[in-house]
Parts: C-alpha cells; sequence; structure tokens
C-alpha cells in the first residue's frame, strides 16, 4: 500500500488523537497535515507507517501545547525530531481503543486541567486513559521509559481529581465521587474514576447476601454500578473510606475500596458478621453536582 493511501486510511484516527490532546479540532487538522508533510518528504524506510504517524502527530502536539503554555522543567529537547523507523518497528501492533464513553470523559476532565497539566501529562492521559495505548508505547513517544510514562499519567489523572474536588484529592474524595457518580447513573464520570484493570470480589457473607462474586475490568466494574447502590451510605471500615448498603438502619454488606492514584483498583463486598459491627457512618466529601451524560 502506498503512503499516501496509507495516510488517508489513518487522518481520522490521527485527527482524534490530536484533537483530544490539544483540545481543539482545527488546530488538529493542522497538525495532522504537518504529519503527512513529514512523511511524505521523510527519506527514512519506514517499517510501520501508521505508528511512525503517531509518533509524528503527538509529538506535534507537544510542540503546539508548549508555545502555547510555556512549561518549565521539560528539557525533552529532541521531542518534536523525526522519529526514525525504529520508532515505527518498537511500535507494531498498536490498535488503540475506540470507546465513546472513555474517549469523552477524557475530553470532560481536560476541560477541567488545560492549564494544570503539561504536555506530557497531557499526551500520556489521553494517549493511554482515551485510547488505550500502552506505557511502553508512550514511553517511546515521549521519549521515557515506561515506568516514568505511567507516573506522568498518573499525576495528570491526580491533578484532574484535584481540579474537579476544588483541592487537595484524598482516597475518601474519590470514593465518595464515585459513589455519586454510581446513584447519578453517571458512566462517564465513574469510567474516569476506576483503574483499567480494576477488579470487585466478593467474601462467602456477600454472595450468599446476593452480590456477584467478580467483576473484572474498568468497562464491566462501571456498568455494574451504574444507576445502582442508592440505598449505599458513606461509612469508614478498617479505617478506610468506604460506603454500605443499609437496610433498616443497619448496615448488610460493606464496600471495601483500594484507591491507588486517585483511581479505584479493587472494590470488595464484605459481609462478615465482625465486619458489619464495626461500620462507623461518615460525612460524604463531594460537595459537586455530578453530571450527567445528557447535560454535557
Amino acid at each position: 500500500m502506498q503512503q499516501a493511501e496509507v495516510f488517508e486510511r489513518e487522518r481520522g484516527r490521527l485527527i482524534n488523537i490530536a484533537a483530544r490532546v490539544l483540545d481543539d479540532r482545527y488546530e488538529a487538522e493542522d497538525i495532522v497535515q504537518q504529519a503527512w508533510l513529514r512523511l511524505h518528504t521523510s527519506e527514512a524506510e519506514i517499517d510501520n507507517v501508521p505508528a511512525w504517524l503517531t509518533t509524528v502527530t503527538t509529538r506535534l502536539c507537544i510542540d503546539r501545547l508548549r508555545a502555547r503554555i510555556p512549561v518549565p522543567g521539560e528539557p525533552d529537547q529532541n521531542v518534536a525530531a523525526h522519529p526514525d523507523d525504529r520508532t515505527g518497528s518498537s511500535s507494531r501492533g498498536i490498535d488503540p481503543a475506540e470507546s465513546v464513553e472513555r474517549r469523552e470523559a477524557i475530553g470532560q476532565a481536560l476541560h477541567v486541567v488545560v492549564d494544570r497539566l503539561s504536555p506530557n501529562e497531557r499526551v500520556a492521559l489521553v494517549l493511554h486513559e482515551s485510547f488505550g495505548f500502552e506505557f511502553e508505547t508512550i514511553g517511546e513517544i515521549l521519549d521515557r521509559a515506561p515506568a516514568a510514562a505511567r507516573k506522568l499519567a498518573s499525576r495528570a489523572r491526580a491533578k484532574v481529581a484535584n481540579a474537579e474536588q476544588g483541592g487537595p484529592v484524598t482516597d475518601q474524595h474519590v470514593v465518595d465521587a464515585f459513589m455519586a457518580a454510581a446513584k447519578g447513573s453517571d458512566l462517564i464520570r465513574l469510567l474516569t474514576l476506576i483503574a483499567p484493570g480494576a477488579t470487585v470480589r466478593a467474601d462467602a457473607a456477600a454472595i450468599a447476601a446476593g452480590t456477584p462474586q467478580q467483576i473484572d475490568g474498568r468497562e464491566a466494574v462501571a456498568e455494574f454500578f451504574n444507576g445502582s447502590a442508592h440505598a449505599a451510605l458513606p461509612v469508614f471500615v478498617d479505617g478506610r473510606a468506604g460506603a454500605a448498603w443499609f437496610n433498616r438502619g443497619h448496615a448488610q454488606v460493606v464496600f471495601d475500596f483500594i484507591v491507588v492514584d486517585g483511581a479505584v483498583q479493587s472494590i470488595v463486598f464484605r459481609a462478615e458478621p465482625e465486619v458489619l459491627a464495626s461500620v462507623v457512618r461518615r460525612t460524604t466529601t463531594v460537595t459537586l453536582p455530578v453530571a450527567h451524560p445528557s447535560e454535557g
């Protein structure tokens, strides 16, 4: 297939990435056109043209962001350099996720923290959360180690949560925002609060009470909680912020949360008598209304 044909096939995907990073579709189209010009004039033997175009487009976006909002402390001087064919070959097999909910969630998040994210943080968040890129690939694009790319995305996610809550984000903020989104049928908000590999488990007593035994993955967890848990109230369980389903004033099932880097990593449904007896009611930290997807 000729390079021009490959570019036309990839154009829509590249514009979507650039538009999400830049929050401006007109700028995105200009960036992608620049990527085409670089492809057209490149003399390198490019092994994987889609991956090469993704890298060039993303790096051009970073340049545009830095020109728009100068950010000190990020000395990546070669970020706009033409990637050679090693980038194309090492990124073979990229298949970005096309989840509408995830793309919209990240779009809303960026509107909140446009001025708070560095260009690299913004790229790491968008590529991983909105398009499903692995951190190894993001690291190659940003010329960072995978662990550094993961840290950038984590820091960006924390800033998003921080901006939405108006102050330092605690695990309690995340738990309460999660429960508010669940009760408000806000699937988009739920997706931003759940880690990609999130799980739900249950002890034997909770399963006997009717909870599912196992749920795996961000989307599955979000779908389960979306529009549910209306009878759940905020509690402390073993000193951690959680929630519990109450019936006639008595806790029946505890939702025990583990939060990592501002996202829900796991939830365990617990209903052992000793756990229920130790539940302590608390006040919710959510002070802002949760927007429904239909209102956006």
